[in-house]
């Protein structure tokens, strides 16, 4: 019974020092999928703005999106900066960026490229709002609750549908 005293007050400071030690978990994939691009994509019944894409661009974000699928965030970035050499002011591209930088835990980051996206970009449908998304998760991890909440409801007002009946 003694030795219990003495081991479990050891173990427990080592079990308190082993968790202050890591980092939180990153935003990962699927959540970046389910608070930013799933929301978007299925309020998007109406204009939607794309801009026309470079072949070697195509290529470097579909690399991009195989790097992130395999959780690979750093050379997911690298690979969007590339094409952010070729596109620099694509705000698709942008918003791509910023949701790696989400992913990495990068909020200022993801905050800035989302905002630089929004700047540029069209202000209806799907990268607007998934702009807007991103926003909201970034500011939320940055402790900024009111901006988040405002951030949500402007994602909101970037779906352009078409009224019922029409």
């Amino acid at each position: 019974m003694t030795a219990i005293r003495i081991v479990a007050p050891g173990l427990v400071l080592m079990l308190l020092a082993a968790c202050a030690g890591r980092a939180p978990a990153p935003v990962e994939e699927r959540e970046v999928e389910a608070r930013v691009r799933t929301p978007a994509r299925e309020g998007s019944a109406g204009v939607q703005v794309y801009s026309l894409q470079n072949p070697a661009v195509v290529e470097l974000t579909e690399d991009a999106r195989r790097a992130e699928r395999e959780g690979d965030y750093e050379q997911a970035a690298v690979l969007l900066e590339r094409a952010l050499r070729i596109r620099p002011r694509d705000p698709q591209l942008l918003q791509h960026m910023a949701e790696v930088q989400l992913q990495k835990r990068d909020y200022e980051q993801a905050l800035s490229f989302a905002i630089r996206s929004y700047d540029i970009g069209p202000r209806v449908g799907e990268i607007c709002a998934r702009n807007w998304r991103t926003i909201g998760v970034a500011r939320e991890n940055l402790d900024d609750s009111a901006g988040a909440r405002e951030a949500e409801q402007r994602a909101g007002q970037c779906m352009n549908t078409r009224p019922p009946g029409l």
